[in-house]
């Protein structure tokens, strides 16, 4: 009788359901990078490129040393280096690690997370090669409330963002319902035992 047991373990990393979706990240990633090389050489720093809706939506040319509604901006270099640059690839690998390895996630929450994964590594290559920080150019009215306790509720315009920004929000929030809607299957299914 031998006392050493052979287990085999033959993981299902690379399949079709886990590598498609993955598609979309690459996609967000080319679309943020080549709209902002487009910004970058057409609209100075700083400048107007476009308006439209009577200056509802323009386009313009900011760079945001920082991270979301700019904050950061103004520490050190080392500390947003590690704050912006390395947490966040960390947390990047990790979340595809888990992607990678998890067959319980649905067609939509692998979509999700493949469009943050995309807006999160195309600000990374700004933060990693852009020495003035990450290109941001779409801006929008904000329609604020002057006497609100609230300083973003009295904003002129939407802090500007780019496509990957725009991803990681729009791919976030159907991420989150469809955790919500995960959650309620699984009560029904629950309570009908």
């Amino acid at each position: 009788m031998s006392d050493t047991i052979e287990v085999s373990f033959k993981p299902k990393y690379f399949t079709a359901k886990k590598l498609v979706p993955l598609i979309l990240a690459l996609l967000v990633i080319i679309l943020d990078q080549l709209t902002k090389i487009i910004v970058v050489k057409n609209i100075p720093l700083y400048g107007l490129g476009a308006s439209f809706f009577d200056g509802f939506f323009r386009i313009i040319h900011v760079n945001n040393p920082g991270i979301a509604f700019s904050i950061g901006q103004g520490w050190s270099i080392a500390v947003r280096s590690i704050l912006f640059r390395a947490v966040p690839l960390i947390v990047l690998i990790v979340v595809l690690g888990v992607y990678m390895r998890n067959d319980d996630f649905s067609p939509l929450q692998r979509w999700s997370i493949s469009g943050i994964a995309g807006g999160g590594f195309g600000n990374l290559i700004d933060r990693f090669f852009r020495s003035e920080g990450v290109v941001d150019f779409l801006d929008f009215k904000w329609f604020g409330i002057e006497k609100s306790s609230f300083k973003f509720l009295r904003w002129e315009r939407w802090p500007t963002f780019n496509i990957a920004d725009a991803a990681v929000v729009v791919c976030g929030i159907l991420l989150i319902i469809s955790f919500v809607i995960a959650m309620k299957k699984s009560q029904n299914k629950a309570g009908e035992e």
